[in-house]
């Protein structure tokens, strides 16, 4: 998999979440999402926040790091934190502006990723990521964002196979998901086996693996960004890939639990 294509594929992802909140009326935007206290608009200006960064850290970095020690040291002094830093201005906005917004953010997000070289690092703000990692996480982050949107306003949808980026993202941070807990992560393989939503298999791991986790590829997403427990999926699970799975955490930044049982079914 190139840049070339997980940006295709980020772009996809960021239009289908567009055509989903361009219908919304003003009370929907205010409502509370699955990540509390977060509205349907705090989640899209998270999205279109980074969006931004994310396009200044590829094309300037300069910039970018002084930016994100000027977030880091303002957020230390107030009360809100990141959040506040981040999602403020963004809060006083109403939709058709944040939404206008958000759309120059992603153009610009990819003009600066059409720049990049498939082996080449860029600053975020943890350690610096390969150019593909960090285009996997953004079309991640579109999608569960986008996943707390729908759930907030009662409406489902299908997967489509630009999920097999996070499929991927999910199975090699599976040491992450422990390490980060400050847990030595297991030696032992588990297998994924998956069903995509065309109804291809997509195949993670040694096959031969006693420890295996099968079933369909939405579901593994959503369990290993946090939307869902494994008990509310189709997901079938050894033990040891059970384990994993109460514990999986595909995107970076300090440990977090997903929801409980039935809370998100």
């Amino acid at each position: 998999m190139d840049c070339r294509t997980i940006a295709r594929d980020l772009v996809a992802e960021q239009q289908a979440l567009d055509d989903i909140v361009v219908a919304l009326d003003e009370s929907q935007w205010s409502l509370p999402t699955p990540s509390p206290p977060w509205t349907v608009i705090d989640q899209i200006g998270h999205l279109a926040y980074f969006d931004e960064a994310a396009a200044l850290a590829i094309v300037d970095h300069a910039a970018f790091v002084e930016s994100v020690n000027v977030l880091w040291a303002d957020a230390s002094a107030l009360d809100g934190g990141v959040d506040e830093l981040t999602l403020g201005e963004f809060r006083e906005m109403a939709p058709a502006r944040l939404l206008t917004r958000w759309r120059a953010a992603r153009a610009s997000l990819a003009a600066a990723a059409a720049t990049l070289d498939d082996d080449q690092r860029v600053s975020w703000y943890g350690p610096p990521m390969g150019a593909k990692s960090f285009l996997t996480a953004r079309l991640m982050e579109a999608w569960a964002h986008g996943q707390d949107v729908v759930d907030s306003i009662g409406v489902e949808r299908t997967g489509s196979d630009r999920l097999r980026h996070i499929a991927r993202l999910g199975f090699i941070t599976r040491s992450w998901s422990y390490v980060n807990r400050g847990l030595d992560a297991p030696v032992e393989p588990v297998a994924v086996a998956l069903t995509s939503p065309s109804g291809e298999p997509w195949l993670y791991g040694p096959q031969d693996s006693d420890e295996i986790v099968t079933g369909p590829a939405l579901d593994f997403c959503l369990v290993v960004t946090q939307r869902r427990h494994v008990d509310d999926t189709a997901l079938e699970a050894s033990p040891l890939a059970r384990d994993w799975l109460l514990k999986a955490q595909a995107f970076a930044g300090p440990p977090t639990d997903g929801p409980a049982p039935g809370t998100r079914p």
